[in-house]
């Protein structure tokens, strides 16, 4: 008789931990128990439970006897070597994001790393920061902001329109979308993501799913941005499929709003809880993919990921009708995210944290600032690399440290030097606050090659004033 059918509510009724056992239990029944009777079966694990040391050396069941086993609690030890880390553009890197990487470095769970030339200090893996893991995943390694993404649409229209009818062009994004913390919509757009099972599977995102819906195609606060520019395609690339010349682009960044930072919150906390690390290590805890609450949070950082890609698609497709026509390409990719890959014949999860995936021929975006050009790029799928780039160009001044340095006066002195017209938009987003890109593009060469670029002129932000920020002076999440 095949008992393959033990449920995990069965196993809690016997008194089975929430986690991490449970899945680990149904999968040695599953594998072990095919000719045993029900009875017989929760005859066994009820002996298992009861006494774990007993099974601790047994074929069949030491997984389950081992985190059955009392722990203590104690601290998880760094490793005494580091594993391999590649640095870009390292001398324009802070020693904070450098510290932070190298502490990544020395976790036992730890295959590779790399760091970005946009990276600076963040909590956790720092922004620009790389980790591949062993079978583990860290929420703080993704970050608050799960899925953040870029997406551009191209539309085959005459540039000039932008300078002859700039009105048009800002009533639209300001039409299709909504900027700030906790903006919703009073009549919400519609999206087959809120259909997702995993909204009446796991508690947490029951709770969020109002809220979600209430927020899909809206744009946050902070960097996030919708904004119209001119795309420049010098020549032909087969991946991209653009003719060259010069087009209106249609260039959105933000990522999965409230749900996206309950989700990351939420699994954090129950990280921290049961992997207890160092001090300097403690945002660094992570979750095993064999756990329920590991499994639990991959389930719920790819929902958030497709959330966020909904919300671009909404506030793109609402402008694209306005338009009158859909664009002639549109080009996506996400950081903030965690993925399984290969690296070196062994799959590994992949951490990128305020990093582009840039495997071989993957195409990206990387923005500059609200001035600077930002990139169409294709992936060179370097290793060492970890198979990634830059998100942008990276922060060098913290938002304090730009609200105290940074003048009003300065602020529209560049966007007149630039033709840039800014709708909302702080002084702690001016684009003395980043690094040049294109030193940051020089710096990694050897992981894109560049496709095309994008020149904003249109540029609509927040504007919020960042209250959030004012004690947190050397620290920026949630890129």
């Amino acid at each position: 008789m095949n008992t393959t059918n033990i449920t995990a509510k069965e196993l809690r009724a016997l008194g089975y931990p929430e986690s991490p056992v449970i899945p680990v239990a149904m999968q040695a029944v599953q594998q072990h128990c095919k000719h045993q009777t029900k009875a017989e079966v929760i005859a066994l694990l009820t002996t298992v439970l009861a006494t774990p040391e007993a099974f601790l050396n047994d074929e069949h069941w030491s997984m389950v006897a081992q985190k059955l086993m009392p722990t203590t609690n104690s601290v998880i030890a760094l490793q005494p070597e580091p594993v391999p880390v590649r640095i870009y553009g390292e001398a324009h890197i802070q020693e904070g994001a450098l510290r932070q990487m190298n502490t990544a470095a020395h976790l036992p769970i730890s295959v590779a790393g790399a760091l970005m030339p946009d990276a600076h200090q963040g909590y956790g893996l720092p922004i620009g920061g790389v980790l591949a893991t062993r079978n583990a995943v860290i929420p703080y390694g993704v970050g608050v902001d799960i899925g953040c993404r870029m997406c551009l649409s191209i539309f085959d229209m005459p540039t000039q329109l932008l300078d002859e009818k700039p009105q048009f062009f800002a009533r639209e994004i300001g039409e299709a979308t909504l900027f700030g913390s906790g903006a919703q919509f009073a009549k919400p757009a519609n999206h087959e993501v809120l259909e997702d099972p995993l909204f009446k599977a796991l508690p947490l995102l029951q709770k969020m799913h109002d809220k979600a819906w209430r927020q899909l195609g809206s744009s946050g606060s902070g960097n996030h941005f919708v904004e119209f520019g001119k795309v420049t395609i010098r020549a032909y690339d087969e991946t991209l499929q653009v003719p060259p010349g010069d087009y209106i682009g249609l260039l959105s960044h933000s990522g999965s709003r409230a749900l996206g930072a309950t989700i990351a919150n939420h699994y954090t906390q129950l990280a921290m809880q049961q992997c207890k690390l160092p001090q300097e290590a403690a945002h660094l805890a992570w979750l095993s993919m064999n756990d329920e609450d590991g499994i639990a949070y991959w389930l719920a950082m790819n929902l958030a990921g497709n959330y966020a890609s909904a919300c671009h698609h909404i506030i793109h497709a609402k402008i694209a009708k306005q338009l009158g026509m859909p664009p002639i390409r549109m080009v996506e990719n996400h950081h903030n995210f965690a993925w399984k890959e290969t690296l070196n014949g062994e799959e590994v999860i992949v951490h990128r944290k305020g990093a582009t995936p840039a495997g071989k021929d993957v195409l990206g975006i990387i923005p500059g600032s609200m001035t600077a050009n930002g990139f169409i790029v294709k992936g060179k799928g370097a290793t060492a690399a970890i198979n990634s780039a830059s998100h942008g160009a990276g922060r060098q001044m913290s938002r304090t440290e730009a609200l105290k340095s940074i003048t009003k006066k300065q602020l529209q002195e560049v966007l007149a030097q630039h033709g840039v017209t800014l709708l909302g938009g702080g002084l702690d987003e001016a684009p003395f606050a980043y690094k040049n890109i294109e030193t940051v593009m020089e710096s990694q060469q050897d992981l894109v090659a560049i496709v095309g670029t994008f020149t904003p002129r249109i540029v609509k932000m927040c504007g919020d004033a960042p209250k959030s920020y004012r004690k947190k002076s050397s620290v920026v999440e949630g890129e």
